[in-house]
């Protein structure tokens, strides 16, 4: 059987030294009697409001509005590819500047309006279409498949 815990009061019940058992429960009421003495009154805060984000000044666009010609009659190609997957924005920029290396005065359009799902396609706007790919389903297979060398030299050839 336990010891039974005593009070401070309680007067032992043998001539021995008086001491008081010391539990957790015990131990936790004097530290808490203390802290609410030690404890300050508290005052109000102010309230704190939150911060506005800065508005950006200049709002970046991946291409040009378009245009039917550039100012100097250089032909203007457009680049539609879908934001689903990395692997069609690699394309378009694989052909983006093998174009632009390859003719010179040639303006070249990345998604200049929304892209539609699963599509890459090149074209000459308001005109000719080099490629299409659309409704592609994961994991693009006829996309993968193409040689975009091949692929560029071919645009470049019907291009001059």
């Amino acid at each position: 059987m336990a010891p039974t815990k005593r009070k401070a009061d309680d007067k032992p019940s043998d001539n021995h030294n008086t001491t008081t058992r010391v539990t957790r429960s015990s131990t936790r009421q004097a530290t808490q009697q203390s802290i609410k003495l030690v404890a300050e009154p508290k005052t109000k805060k102010a309230k704190v409001t939150p911060k506005k984000k800065p508005e950006s000044k200049a709002k970046i666009t991946e291409a040009p509005p378009p245009s039917s010609k550039a100012e100097n009659g250089s032909k203007t190609i457009v680049i539609e590819h879908c934001k689903q997957c990395n692997q069609f924005k690699v394309r378009a920029v694989k052909v983006k500047l093998g174009l632009e290396d390859a003719v010179s005065g040639i303006t070249v359009l990345v998604n200049p309006e929304k892209p539609r799902r699963g599509c890459f396609e090149v074209r000459e706007e308001g005109g000719k279409t080099f490629i299409s790919l659309l409704d592609m389903k994961r994991p693009f297979a006829p996309m993968k498949a193409l040689d975009m060398d091949a692929v560029i030299s071919d645009i470049v050839n019907q291009i001059q």
